[in-house]
C-alpha cells in the first residue's frame, strides 16, 4: 500500500466502477461518480462514454458554487450583457440572440482543467479525477465571435471575464463563484460559443440553463454557465479562479510536492491529448476461453486533432494501433476502434495512450506536478480478468 501507484498492478492503483464509495443519485442521471457535494461535483466512468455524442445521463457535472434556482419565466427573456473595451455595449436577451445572430450546432468536446488529477503522485489539491471529467455534446447557439464584433471590440481588448448566476458557497452576494476570462483570439475562435441547447434539446439547468459558455479544447472552468455578462477587458482577467495557481501550470517543472505560489506560471489553455477506454470497463470479468477483444474509445487534444491511438496486452512491451475515425468536426473528439488477442485465460491490463497531430504522447506517469493537479494525462490501464478453473479473484 506504500508503493507509488505506478508501481502497482492496475487493479490495485485503480478502484474498478464496482468499488466507487459514493454515487450521484439524480433524476435522468447515470450512475456517475460522486466527488463533492459542496459545490455539486460528479465524473462520468468511462465506460459509460461509450456513445458518439454525450446523453444527458452521461454528462459530467462540475461546479464551483452555489446552483441557481432554475428560470420559472420565459427563458428566452434571459439577459446577457457584454460591457468593457467596446464600442457599443449590448444587453441582449437569449431570444435576441437566437434571433439576430446565425445559430450553429457543433459537437465539441469540453474537460475540466483537472480531469486526471487523481493520476498526480503526490496527490494535489482538489476533486480527484480520472479520466471521466470529459464530454462530448452537440451543442447550438452563436458564436461568441459574432457577438463580440456587433459590440465592436476595441483594438485595447486583451481578454473576456466571465460572470454567472451561479451563487458563492459562503452565500456573499458581492463576489462571483467565478469568474474565469481569456485571450480575445480563443473568444474569437470559430467552435466557442454561447449556447442555449444541448442535444437538441434545452440546455438542463444543472449544465448551465437557459444559457451557458462553451469554450472547445480549453478548462471547461471557461465555459461559464448560466452566463450573465462578458466584460471585455484591456488587461489579462483577474477574476475569481484567475492568478496565483488557479488553472495555472508551470513554466518550468518544479519538485513534486513542494510549495508554490503560482508567480512563474502560466495560464491553462490547450488541453493535452489524452484517451478514453469506452467498451470494456475497469475491472471487468470475461469467460473462460475469451481470445479476442473488440475495444472502443475516444481521444482528444484541446485546440489539436489526434494522429494515432495504441493499445498494450503486454504491459507495453508492444503496442498495436487502433483505428481512428476523424472528428464529426473541429474541437470534437475522435472515436477508436480496434480488435486485441489474448494468448490465454488469465489477468490483463489494457494500456491505451494517444499521440496528438503535432506528434506529443500521452506520457508514462503524470507529468509536470502542480499544486492543483491540473494536465494529467498518462497512459491509463484497465485490468480485464478471462476467467477459468483454478484463477483466483
Amino acid at each position: 500500500g506504500t508503493m507509488p501507484r505506478g508501481t502497482l498492478p492496475a487493479i490495485f492503483a485503480r478502484p474498478a466502477a464496482a468499488q466507487q464509495p459514493q454515487v450521484l443519485r439524480m433524476d435522468g442521471k447515470a450512475d456517475l461518480i460522486l466527488l463533492g457535494e459542496r459545490p455539486l461535483v460528479a465524473e462520468t466512468p468511462e465506460h459509460l462514454l461509450d456513445e458518439p455524442v454525450t446523453s444527458y445521463a452521461n454528462f459530467f457535472i462540475r461546479n464551483n458554487g452555489g446552483i441557481p434556482d432554475a428560470v420559472t419565466g420565459d427563458p428566452r427573456a434571459w439577459r446577457i450583457r457584454v460591457d468593457g473595451e467596446v464600442n457599443t455595449p449590448l444587453d441582449l436577451t437569449v431570444g435576441e440572440l437566437e434571433s439576430r445572430f446565425p445559430v450553429i450546432t457543433r459537437q465539441l468536446q469540453m474537460e475540466c482543467g483537472g480531469n486526471g488529477r487523481s493520476f498526480f503522485t503526490p496527490q494535489t489539491r482538489g476533486n480527484q479525477w480520472g479520466n471521466g471529467a470529459i464530454s462530448n455534446g452537440e451543442w447550438t447557439g452563436v458564436r461568441l465571435r459574432d457577438v463580440l464584433m456587433a459590440a465592436g471590440v476595441k483594438p485595447s481588448a486583451v481578454s473576456t471575464g466571465h460572470y454567472g448566476a451561479d451563487p458563492h458557497l459562503s452565500g456573499a452576494t458581492d463576489r462571483p463563484s467565478i469568474a474565469r476570462g481569456m485571450r480575445i483570439a480563443k473568444a474569437m475562435d470559430d467552435d466557442t460559443l454561447i449556447a442555449f441547447r444541448l442535444n437538441g434539446q434545452p440546455i438542463p439547468h444543472i449544465h448551465g440553463a437557459p444559457v451557458r459558455l462553451v469554450t472547445p479544447g480549453w478548462p471547461g472552468s471557461l465555459s461559464q454557465k448560466w452566463l450573465t455578462r462578458i466584460w471585455v477587458r484591456d488587461v489579462m482577467h483577474d477574476g475569481a479562479g484567475m492568478g496565483g495557481t488557479s488553472y495555472r501550470v508551470p513554466r518550468m517543472p518544479i519538485v513534486p510536492g513542494s510549495e508554490n505560489n503560482g508567480r512563474d506560471f502560466v495560464e491553462q489553455e490547450s488541453m493535452p491529448v489524452r484517451s478514453i477506454l469506452s467498451s470494456h470497463a475497469h475491472g471487468t470479468r470475461l469467460p473462460a476461453g475469451t481470445r479476442a477483444l473488440d475495444l472502443r474509445g475516444a481521444a482528444w487534444a484541446g485546440d489539436l486533432t489526434v494522429r494515432a491511438v495504441h493499445v498494450s496486452t503486454d504491459f507495453g512491451a508492444t503496442w498495436q494501433g487502433m483505428n481512428l475515425a476523424a472528428p464529426s468536426n473541429r474541437h470534437a473528439w475522435h472515436r477508436w476502434t480496434g480488435r486485441v488477442t489474448l494468448p490465454s485465460d488469465g489477468y490483463y491490463e489494457i494500456w491505451y495512450r494517444a499521440t496528438d497531430s503535432e506528434g506529443r504522447m500521452q506520457p508514462h506517469a503524470a507529468a509536470n506536478w502542480n499544486p492543483q493537479g491540473y494536465n494529467a494525462n498518462p497512459i491509463s490501464r484497465a485490468a480485464i480478468l478471462v476467467r477459468s478453473c483454478g484463477l483466483s479473484s
